[in-house]
């Protein structure tokens, strides 16, 4: 009986995974639809720059492109 339900839950699960989502993320609207993939798009597009700023990979360089002695001459 258990391996009935283990065998059902399975095919069940599967199914679901092949169709997709069953709550639709976006709206069946075309144009709300098109308005909700640009606001989407346009938030992964700063993903890169919040990463640098982040990690602070937009800061300038304050290495020396030369060896500089450090003590005083």
């Amino acid at each position: 009986m258990r391996n009935r339900f283990y065998v059902g839950a399975f095919l069940l699960l599967s199914c679901l995974t092949q169709l997709g989502c069953i709550i639709p993320i976006y709206s069946s609207s075309p144009d709300a639809r098109a308005r909700q993939l640009i606001f989407t798009s346009e938030n992964y597009r700063h993903i890169n720059d919040i990463w640098e700023r982040i990690w602070m990979l937009d800061m300038p360089d304050v290495m020396t492109p030369y060896r500089t002695h450090g003590g005083i001459i």
